[in-house]
């Protein structure tokens, strides 16, 4: 029975993010479809040769590359925060915890308006500033997800290493880190996505200079009229995050599956760990 019931909701989780999609999807290979037709009279790829005329290998370049970028600074620093958090390192965690929500409770567009002028007196290269805005609003994604790993993780499990030989670093990389190593995959896909899927942040703080997919594909539903070339946009959008996350979903699923016990570094010598 909780079989079948695990089958179902996979499936109804399935629909849930199919269903609405299926317009797009024929919307990208129609070339002519009128209304009150059900299907597309014509089939083709002329709205896929727009879009990529319209410059989107370069957006799905520049995306990637923030996307990359903001995972890159705000995932290190979201599980240095998520380890005080999880472990009870800091005798103020609410004051933590408040200053991580600050940049999701305020409008995305307030701080945006309110740090471009600061960021452009200060002369930072647009990409530069849009990478360190989008991390300061990864950063509590990635921290609450390391905390939680943490909290799960005994801190006893370091000081155990510290106790058999291993210096401080080792502890914590080849010991502390393969035990939440899940959580914090998941914690640099969280600020992937923010990177990638972002609009206002890089609409108005790049002005107008960093032209990225979903910055290109506002710009084509507000402007072309051409339904093709937008939904082959917004397939093309979508579709690389779609199977990251499947990816990334199954590879946390095996390894919790698997979960191979992760072998102590050998003891140090004392003259060593003294230096």
């Amino acid at each position: 029975m909780t079989r079948v019931v695990r089958t179902a909701g996979l499936v109804l989780a399935l629909l849930w993010l199919v269903v609405p999609l299926a317009p797009v999807l024929v919307w990208a290979g129609a070339e002519r479809w009128s209304f009150p037709d059900l299907l597309p009279r014509d089939w083709g790829v002329s709205g896929w040769r727009e879009a990529a005329s319209a410059g989107l290998p370069l957006a799905l370049l520049r995306s990637l590359v923030l996307g990359l970028a903001v995972a890159a600074v705000a995932t290190p620093l979201g599980v240095m925060t998520g380890r005080v958090l999880g472990w009870r390192l800091t005798g103020r965690p609410r004051m933590v915890v408040a200053l991580l929500l600050v940049p999701l409770v305020l409008p995305p567009f307030a701080v945006a308006m309110g740090l471009d002028v600061v960021l452009i007196r200060v002369g930072l290269h647009e990409l530069v500033s849009v990478v360190l805005l989008l991390s300061v609003v990864a950063i509590p994604y990635t921290a609450y997800t390391s905390a939680t790993a943490f909290a799960r993780t005994s801190p006893e499990l370091e000081a155990q290493a510290r106790a058999l030989g291993a210096t401080p670093r080792q502890a914590r990389l080849r010991v502390v880190l393969p035990a939440v190593r899940g959580s914090i995959l998941v914690a640099a896909l969280l600020a992937f996505l923010v990177g990638w899927s972002d609009y206002v942040v890089t609409l108005l703080v790049g002005g107008g200079q960093l032209v990225t997919a979903p910055v290109l594909l506002g710009a084509a539903a507000s402007g072309s009229g051409n339904d093709a070339t937008v939904a082959a946009m917004a397939l093309a959008t979508v579709a690389p995050p779609v199977v990251l996350v499947t990816v990334a979903a199954l590879r946390v699923r095996g390894s919790g599956r698997t979960a191979p016990a992760d072998r102590l570094p050998e003891p140090v010598p004392d003259h060593e760990r003294m230096r």
